[in-house]
């Protein structure tokens, strides 16, 4: 056997071991599966590698290279699948969303290779002094290969996602196994491209994608043995803005492509580009796993300390990412997530875990933490007595408290080994989170990079940076606790609201009761008597809508709409309960919206009624359409009583405020929350006496981007 043959061999053996231990090492798991199955399908590409390359007659060579390109038609899907689903808590959300992409990365590819093969190859060419084969693909491999590059750019920029989540412990333990498939599907990116580029295949670069896997395969051992990567869990917020460098990447690559090929014709040295490919691969992933290493950034500052006598920390940029990073943000599991996250990366400790104390100091619960994640915590039951003794304990404390100098009982809670718990994770210090002479919380840290212990530096910095985070935790509760203290105020306005027109309902239908028995035979009576009920019910039922609003979440479902279309419905049915007549005035040249049919029929159905409600019988009410800069603009005026300047500023779209002796003020709050869900604006115009002007402004240029 040839040197081609025994790698493709060597790799498949390797690939094989990397899916036995990836079993071995993690609990069942859709994305445990869904990993091995991935590296069994590399396993077996690669052993059809060897077959095609042990191959003795034409028709031997292109037997085994078609069931080959079969097997390798398996492989986009099945890694797509794999890069949303790993270590995402919420995976099954992410695959509902890639689902229909997943199912034609599994047909298409198929397809090409089982019912148009015959178009797949089109010639086998021995070129001249060389020991490799050209194969000529027809327009089916073409396609193939292209539809390969698209899935392989969808599964970096899920990966590349996934990884910038990842940070302190999960990071350490995934980071090899990120670096692994990257490297696999980077190198792909590189041979499927030449393949489209020269329109054929040059089987030196089945040699180059076997070295890739061979590499990866270590990598990927290395971060199985390292923990239990298969069982990491990251929460991926869906407001997480990130550019992607994946793209940025990929066309460098492309732009560089021509430049590789020019210099590989031109200069005789470099004529065998296939090894240079490998060499570049090699370079790039020993540069990616030096870039990533803790522990040389630890080195590198312990340098730059030592000998350019500069501190090791950089507290200005601390503190500006700290307070940039925390400032606006309004919840306790995103704030707690985020501190976590900046202890890691400033210190180089894997394992930072926040446990917050409740208001009757009794009991423990889950803040944030770079090892656990909330599910996990709850089934692992961290804190006996729901660690009453820890807070007993850290009431009295105002530094880090090394845990391996306490001997007393609760610091058995934060010592003991779980089974997803590395050397790296364990907790070696306990961190206070006082503020207002109140135990707000407890920061849990296990050991730095190089399992040393903190110096009194890095001490008094955590100290610093626990007195920031329990200050910032502790506004946070308090405005939570002014929050229910307002909606419990807007709770009770409300039910005064309701009472009051509860009870006039109840008047007069106990004025219909009282004289029911008296005026019984009398047809005007039971007509009147039937009209009141009907009318309390409608209104009940008015009542009841209309309040439900307030506690409903609003998800929008945006659809391409002609938005004059939809004024023309609105208008329509708006002339079944206005006898005012509705002038409209449309700018055809409004293009189509991505809006929430629905949602903004509401809005404009409730602008309407207010509009009706606001002028006399001989009122006018108009409605309009047009394009202001970026925005599309919905006006709907009328000549009505019109608002005060005091109310608009200091009342309007505030709930249970309202100028109408019927209305409950919930309206117009609902109408707001709407626009703005939309990403728009809703301005008013008013002047007492001269009428009111509603104007939705919705945003053209920020949707169809």
């Amino acid at each position: 056997m040839n040197f081609s043959t025994v790698l493709a061999f060597m790799t498949a053996a390797l690939t094989l071991i990397v899916v036995a231990v990836a079993i071995y090492r993690g609990r069942r798991s859709f994305v445990q599966s869904t990993f091995a199955t991935g590296m069994f399908l590399f396993a077996v590409e690669a052993a059809l590698t060897g077959m095609v390359f042990q191959a003795a007659t034409l028709d031997n060579f292109l037997f085994w290279q078609r069931i080959r390109l079969t097997v390798s038609s398996l492989l986009p899907a099945t890694w797509l699948m794999f890069s949303v689903s790993f270590a995402r808590a919420n995976y099954l959300e992410q695959i509902s969303k890639w689902k229909w992409v997943i199912i034609l990365a599994f047909v298409a590819p198929l397809m090409m290779t089982t019912l148009f093969h015959n178009a797949f190859i089109a010639l086998v060419l021995a070129p001249l002094n060389t020991s490799t084969l050209f194969i000529r693909i027809g327009w089916a491999g073409y396609l193939w290969h292209i539809f390969w590059i698209v899935t392989t750019i969808g599964i970096l920029m899920n990966l590349e996602r996934t990884f910038r989540h990842s940070t302190g412990h999960i990071r350490w333990q995934t980071k090899f196994i990120f670096i692994g498939a990257v490297g696999i599907f980077g190198i792909r990116l590189f041979t499927q491209s030449q393949t489209i580029l020269f329109q054929g295949v040059d089987t030196g670069l089945f040699v180059v994608n076997l070295g890739a896997l061979l590499v990866a395969d270590i990598f990927i051992l290395r971060s199985l043995f390292r923990g239990k990567p298969m069982n990491v869990s990251i929460q991926l917020s869906h407001q997480f803005l990130y550019t992607s460098f994946t793209v940025v990447i990929v066309g460098v690559y492309f732009i560089a492509l021509g430049l590789i090929a020019w210099i590989s014709v031109h200069f005789e040295w470099l004529r065998n580009i296939n090894l240079v490919i490998f060499l570049v691969f090699l370079t790039v992933v020993g540069l990616a796993v030096v870039l990533l290493s803790d522990r040389l950034r630890m080195k590198r500052k312990r340098f730059i300390s030592r000998h350019l006598k500069r501190p090791i920390y950089d507290y200005q940029k601390i503190w500006e990412n700290f307070t940039e990073r925390t400032t606006s943000i309004t919840n306790t599991r995103d704030l707690c997530d985020i501190i976590v996250r900046i202890v890691s990366e400033t210190l180089e400790i894997l394992s930072v875990s926040i446990w917050l104390v409740d208001e009757k100091q009794e009991r423990l619960t889950f803040g944030g933490s770079t090892v656990y994640t909330a599910a996990q915590v709850e089934n692992l039951n961290l804190f006996s007595q729901g660690g009453t003794d820890l807070i007993r304990a850290m009431s009295s404390q105002n530094m880090p408290v090394d845990l391996k100098l306490q001997e007393d009982n609760w610091v058995e809670d934060l010592t003991r080994t779980y089974e997803l718990e590395t050397k790296e994770s364990r907790s070696r210090y306990c961190v206070p989170l006082n503020a207002a002479g109140q135990l707000i919380g407890i920061m849990t840290l296990s050991e730095k990079v190089f399992y040393e212990p903190l110096n009194f530096e890095e001490s008094d910095l955590i100290k610093t940076i626990a007195d920031q985070a329990a200050a910032s935790l502790l506004n946070l509760r308090l405005s939570e606790s002014l929050r229910q203290a307002k909606e419990l105020e807007a709770f009770q306005t409300m039910s005064a609201f309701f009472m009051h027109d509860l009870k006039n309902l109840a008047s007069k239908l106990s004025l219909v009761t009282q004289n029911l028995p008296l005026h019984m035979d009398n047809p005007e009576f039971r007509a009147d008597a039937l009209k009141t009920i009907s009318q309390s019910v409608l209104k009940i039922n008015t009542m009841s809508s209309r309040l439900g609003l307030l506690n409903r979440k609003i998800d929008l479902v945006f659809k391409e709409t002609n938005i004059n279309e939809l004024i023309g419905v609105a208008v329509a049915d708006a002339k079944k309960f206005v006898s005012s007549p509705i002038e409209q005035e449309i700018d055809f040249s409004i293009s189509r919206l991505s809006i929430d049919q629905e949602q903004l029929y509401k809005v404009l159905e409730n602008l309407f009624m207010n509009a009706y409600d606001a002028t006399n019988p001989g009122g006018q009410i108009k409605v309009s359409s047009k394009l202001q800069d970026n925005w599309a603009v919905i006006s709907v005026s009328d000549n009505g009583c019109g608002m005060s300047k005091d109310f608009i500023e200091k009342r309007l779209f505030r709930p249970f405020q309202t100028t109408k002796k019927q209305g409950m003020g919930i309206g117009l709050y609902h109408c707001k929350t709407i626009v703005d869900a939309h990403g728009g604006k809703l301005n008013v115009e008013s002047e007492e006496g001269r009428g009111t002007t509603f104007k939705i402004l919705l945003p053209i240029k920020k949707r169809e981007e």
